[in-house]
C-alpha cells in the first residue's frame, strides 16, 4: 500500500471475533505490542488475524489476513514467533458454519442409488445487508445437479429435503454439497461446501452427522507478499483442569508455609519454587500462585515472603526488583488481577478521550506528515515545528489528565493493593536504612505502581 493507513487488528477463533486491538494512526508500520490469553474451544479449527484500515466516514477496509490452523500451531509446541505475509481476502474463502447431512447407498433389485438428505445448517456467513443470508443447497454428483428451496433471511436454515442420484458403479465420482446465498439482482454468494468420498461409504452404506463447511478453491493471489507482513507470537497449550479436591493438599501445604513464614524465616517450599522456576514459565507460575493466595486471603503475606527473598539476594539497591524474578512477576500478576477495575476507572476516561479525539501526534521530525490547517476556506500548510509543538501540547494535556486522575484515586485504590505496597515500603526500609538510600523505598513502590502497572497497562490499552 502507498500513503498511510490507520491500522488495527481483529482476531477471530474460527468465525467468532474475540479481540480488537487499538488503532495506530497514520502509519504503514504499526506496533501494537498487545498480549492476550484466550481460552479456546476444544474443537476449534483456526485462528485468523485480520489487519484493518479504520475509516471514520465509510466502512473499514481489510488490508489482509494471516490464518493459522490448529495443525500449524501444533507444529510449534514452544510457540510460533516470526513474520508472516498478509494475504488478500477472497470472499469464497471467508466461509463458516456447519451442515447436517445423511448420505446413504440404497440397494434395490433394479438399481443402486446414492441418497443425500439435507436437514439443516447453522452459523452460516451473513452475506446480506439485513445481517443474514438467503441460503439454498446445490447437490452435485456424476455430472448432475439438484438444488434445494431457498430459506429467506436465515443463518440457521432448515430444509429437510432429499436428493437421489444413480450410483456410479466405479465409485470414482465424489458427492459435492454446496451452500449458496441466493440474490435476486446480483451474483449468488458462496457460503461453503462439503465433498464426500462415496467409496468410503461402502462398508457402512451410510453416514450422518454435522459437517463443517469448507472454502472454495483458492484463487492465485497477485498480491502475495505485497500487502505487508504481520509479526506474531502465538502459543497453543493444552490444559487439563482436575476437580478442586485433587489440588487441595498442595494448596493447604502452600498456605501453611506462607502463614508460618510470615513472621519467621522463609520456608523451604516457596524458596525452592523461587530458585527452580525457569524464566520461560516464571510468569505462568507467578500468576497461578497469586490466584491461589488471593483466593485464600493470603496474597499480601505471600508477596511479603517473596519481597524478603528478593531483598536477601540484593546488595545493590539500584537493581532492586529490576529483574524478572518470581517476586517481580508475582507482583505484576497481583496488580493486574486485583487492580483491573481500579485501573479502568482511573485511566479509562483519558484513554477514551484519546481515541475519540483522534488527534495527530508526532514528536519525531523524521516522521512528521505536513498537512493543511485552517478553516472557513482559508487554508495554509502547517510547518514541521508547528506540528511538533502542537503534538507536544496534545501529549502534555493527556499526560496531565492521567497524572491528576492517578493522584485523585488514592482513596479508591483497593485496600489489598495499598496494604501490599505499605508492606513493600517497610521491608525495603528495613533492608536499606541508611540515609544515602532514603529514596530506595519510594523507588521500589513506584517501579511497580507506575512502570509495571499504570504505564504497561496504558500501553496495552
Amino acid at each position: 500500500r502507498t500513503g498511510s493507513s490507520d491500522p488495527y487488528c481483529i482476531v477471530k477463533i474460527d468465525d467468532e471475533t474475540i479481540i480488537r486491538t487499538a488503532t495506530v494512526w497514520k502509519t504503514l508500520s504499526p506496533f501494537w505490542g498487545e498480549e492476550y490469553k484466550v481460552h479456546l474451544p476444544p474443537n476449534f479449527h483456526s485462528v485468523s488475524f485480520y489487519v484493518m484500515d479504520e475509516d471514520a466516514l465509510s466502512r473499514d477496509d481489510v488490508i489482509g489476513k494471516v490464518c493459522l490452523t490448529r495443525n500449524t500451531l501444533a507444529e510449534y509446541p514452544k510457540g510460533y514467533n516470526g513474520w508472516m505475509n498478509l494475504t488478500e481476502i477472497d470472499p469464497d474463502e471467508e466461509v463458516q458454519g456447519e451442515i447436517h447431512l445423511k448420505i446413504e447407498i440404497i440397494n434395490s433389485e433394479l438399481s443402486r442409488k446414492l441418497r443425500c438428505t439435507v436437514f439443516e445448517a447453522r452459523d452460516l456467513a451473513r452475506k446480506d445487508r439485513n445481517g443474514a443470508s438467503d441460503p439454498f443447497v446445490r447437490v452435485q454428483y456424476n455430472g448432475k445437479i439438484q438444488e434445494s428451496s431457498v430459506v429467506k433471511k436465515s443463518c440457521y436454515p432448515r430444509w429437510n429435503e432429499t436428493f437421489e442420484f444413480e450410483l456410479d458403479e466405479s465409485f470414482n465420482e465424489k458427492l459435492t454439497i454446496e451452500v449458496w446465498d441466493w440474490d435476486l439482482v446480483s451474483k449468488n454468494d458462496f457460503l461453503g461446501k462439503i465433498v464426500i468420498n462415496v467409496n468410503g461409504l461402502q462398508k457402512d452404506l451410510q453416514e450422518e452427522g454435522w459437517f463443517r463447511l469448507s472454502p472454495g478453491k483458492s484463487k492465485a493471489s497477485m498480491d502475495e507478499g505485497n500487502l505487508g507482513s504481520l509479526q506474531l507470537q502465538v502459543r497453543l497449550r493444552d490444559e487439563t483442569v482436575l476437580p478442586s479436591d485433587y489440588y487441595k493438599p498442595l494448596v493447604e501445604l502452600l498456605c501453611q508455609e506462607v502463614k508460618t513464614s510470615y513472621k519467621e524465616k522463609c520456608g523451604p517450599l516457596i524458596t525452592l519454587i523461587d530458585e527452580t522456576t525457569s524464566a520461560e514459565c516464571r510468569q505462568e507460575v507467578a500468576t497461578n500462585l497469586v490466584k491461589i493466595f488471593l483466593g485464600q486471603g493470603l496474597a499480601k503475606e505471600f508477596l511479603d515472603l517473596l519481597f524478603r527473598l528478593e531483598l536477601e539476594k540484593t546488595n545493590e539497591p539500584n537493581t532492586l526488583f529490576r529483574s524478572n524474578s518470581l517476586a517481580s512477576k508475582s507482583m505484576e500478576s497481583f496488580l493486574k488481577v486485583a487492580g483491573t477495575q481500579y485501573l479502568h476507572n482511573v485511566v479509562g476516561p483519558t484513554i477514551n478521550r484519546i481515541f475519540e479525539e483522534k488527534k495527530y501526534i508526532e514528536l519525531d521530525p523524521s516522521k512528521v506528515e505536513i498537512k493543511e490547517a485552517g478553516c472557513s476556506g482559508l487554508h495554509r500548510i502547517q510547518t514541521e515545528s508547528e506540528l511538533i509543538l502542537q503534538s507536544a501540547q496534545y501529549l502534555q494535556s493527556y499526560l496531565t489528565d492521567l497524572l491528576i486522575a492517578i493522584a485523585k484515586s488514592v482513596n479508591t485504590c483497593p485496600v489489598t493493593i495499598r496494604a501490599t505496597f505499605r508492606q513493600l515500603y517497610r521491608r525495603v526500609e528495613e533492608c536499606f536504612p541508611e540515609n544515602k538510600h532514603m529514596n530506595v523505598k519510594f523507588i521500589a513502590v513506584t517501579s511497580f505502581l507506575c512502570l509495571r502497572f499504570f504505564l504497561s497497562c496504558c500501553h496495552v490499552s
